[in-house]
């Protein structure tokens, strides 16, 4: 019997390089932490039928830092026409991170592969609202560090990079918000559902 596989960032990592040994360059890639990793974009396509290939190296539970150290497994070996990163939510998780470095490594992310990849076109997403009245009880403790009013300045600071280095920001918040502006409550497959209808005008593949 084989032994069960362990889904640790290591392993991802090195399942990442393996597969880059056969992908197409040039094509859409998806990459940052788990809110991209769990984003079923390959899978959007699939059912949209559109004439793109797409790769999704979302790593979840990553920092800047370790994107950092990772980059040309994630992003730079591929050589993308166009990225659609978010990157940053955990660092915003952690209050021993200062928002100036966050940023900082967000824009050496970004810088780094502009410099490999001349001609990629950049989409920056937005950090997601969270709600700690839906969240699990593992989960409730980091969301009294990244509350929505930390995430509302992230997302500023974001747009402001986006604009400096010539690249796109993407919000589709507004639909996934309850009426006190945190994430709405859903099951499972509502909030598949909303998340393609919020998503859909705004990834432009």
């Amino acid at each position: 019997m084989s032994e069960e596989i362990v889904w640790t960032k290591e392993y991802k990592v090195e399942r990442y390089r393996n597969l880059n040994k056969d992908i197409k360059k040039g094509s859409v890639l998806f990459a940052g932490s788990s809110l991209m990793e769990m984003f079923p974009i390959e899978q959007f396509a699939a059912e949209d039928k559109l004439p793109v290939t797409v790769y999704n190296r979302g790593i979840g539970g990553f920092i800047t830092d370790e994107l950092i150290d990772v980059l040309d497994v994630c992003i730079l070996d591929l050589e993308p026409a166009k990225l659609f990163i978010n990157i940053g939510t955990n660092d915003l998780s952690d209050s021993r991170i200062e928002m100036s470095t966050v940023m900082k490594n967000y824009e050496h992310i970004l810088r780094e592969t502009i410099k490999r990849v001349p001609n990629v076109k950049i989409y920056l997403m937005a950090y997601y609202p969270v709600n700690p009245e839906a969240a699990t009880e593992e989960t409730k403790g980091c969301l009294k560090v990244r509350t929505n009013e930390k995430i509302d300045i992230a997302n500023e600071e974001v747009k402001k990079l986006a604009h400096k280095l010539g690249a796109k920001y993407i919000d589709v918040n507004a639909p996934l918000k309850d009426e006190k502006g945190r994430l709405k409550k859903n099951t499972p497959t509502k909030a598949y559902t909303l998340k393609r209808r919020a998503t859909k005008p705004f990834i432009p593949l």
